[in-house]
């Protein structure tokens, strides 16, 4: 069966056109001009633009589309971190799929949070943002960014995150809000669409994991290993020099598949010796 994600390319290949160069940019830029307006009008630019599935049947079309430079945060210096974050996750992506994939990714996104709006009354792209930082860290995990000045790697960011958003749904469903339960996982939608074979691998990975580490296989070897440590005082000592783990913790021991039996080498030697026959 074929892939979701060779679909997916192969579709972005044949419709080039559909791609919007620079949409971070543009989305950015109208955000920034949203909250200038706002400032001037009280608040009532953006009102004009939200999401209302009422006013949008009634005429108000733009809606559909405006929704999305609604600013999350009033605050300037929130607003203008947020802004250029996602800016450069955008850019980001949209280098690493090309232009046209990266619209189809977020033509998704919004799609999915237009039908949830008109079901449930009301959307934001607060999870529609958050989708962008998922296929980023996803992409990038051992990237490092500054946080407080402190370098940290993308993916345990992208952890904290999913925890975060984890206890929003389950707040929400134990407050009986289905509604608020339910937006979170329809604004990643997209990310679940592009990132199948990505997550479908990831969980394979967990469970053979686990299945190797409760295996009766690796039960005993790890009870033989901590005996047989706790009789020689180590566990691995190199065949050439005699070496032990408890010589060196820090030294990396290897077991040769060329030597005739069960001989341990270190790191200096397990390229660098006879092998026994």
């Amino acid at each position: 069966m074929r892939s979701v994600d060779s679909w997916l390319d192969r579709f972005c290949y044949k419709h080039p056109r559909l791609g919007i160069p620079n949409l971070m940019t543009i989305l950015v830029v109208g955000t920034a001009l949203v909250y200038l307006m706002d400032l001037f009008s009280g608040g009532m630019f953006s009102a004009m633009l939200d999401f209302y599935p009422a006013a949008i049947l009634r005429g108000q079309v733009w809606r559909l589309v405006t929704f999305l430079f609604i600013p999350l945060s009033y605050r300037p210096i929130t607003l203008l971190l947020s802004l250029y974050f996602y800016w450069w996750i955008g850019k980001s992506l949209e280098r690493e799929w090309g232009t046209t994939k990266f619209t189809v990714f977020y033509a998704c996104g919004v799609l999915f949070n237009i039908i949830f709006g008109f079901l449930a009354g009301s959307t934001s792209v607060t999870y529609l943002n958050l989708s962008l930082f998922f296929a980023f860290a996803s992409l990038y995990p051992d990237l490092q960014v500054l946080l407080i000045f402190i370098p940290v790697k993308v993916k345990w960011l992208a952890w904290i995150d999913a925890a975060f958003f984890a206890l929003t749904i389950l707040f929400n469903l134990i407050n009986f809000n289905f509604v608020g339960a339910l937006l979170p996982l329809v604004a990643i939608l997209n990310y679940v669409l592009f990132f199948w074979s990505f997550l479908r691998d990831f969980v394979r990975r967990i469970f053979r994991r686990y299945q190797h580490q409760s295996s009766r296989q690796t039960i005993n070897f790890k009870k033989a290993a901590r005996e047989a440590k706790k009789d020689k005082g180590y566990l691995h000592k190199c065949a050439v020099c005699g070496v032990t783990d408890a010589d060196d913790p820090n030294m990396e021991f290897r077991y040769c598949s060329k030597c005739n039996g069960y001989y341990c080498y270190c790191a200096d030697h397990i390229n660098n010796h006879v092998h026994i026959q």
